[in-house]
């Protein structure tokens, strides 16, 4: 169950880190909530999974999945630039989530 919680718990980051950037510095009230709403919920549910998981394990998966997931959305959404460089950042952050989880000590 930790696990869930943790994978929900990254996802949520990336909401909340989509919804900041949408915010235009705080000046648009829809986005603004949904990362007021996202962000709390998504800390809740690491510190739910972190009563399991490791503190490094579940602190660098759950970064990790913010990170990766932010990087798709703003290729995907916003139209930021997909270079050589930019992509094999991302496939180290996710080889990064795998090895951990592979390296177990939950």
């Amino acid at each position: 169950m930790s696990w869930v919680l943790l994978l929900i718990a990254g996802l949520l980051e990336i909401v909340w880190a989509a919804a900041m950037k949408q915010s235009a510095g705080f000046t648009r009230i829809v986005p603004t909530l949904i990362m007021l709403a996202a962000m709390p919920a998504s800390f809740i549910l690491l510190a739910m999974a972190m009563r399991s998981l490791p503190l490094g394990t579940a602190y660098m998966i759950w970064t990790g999945i913010g990170a990766a997931g932010a990087f798709i959305f703003g290729v995907i959404w916003l139209g930021e630039a997909v270079t050589p460089l930019r992509l094999a950042a991302a496939a180290l952050i996710v080889s990064g989530i795998v090895l951990m989880k592979l390296a177990g000590g939950d």
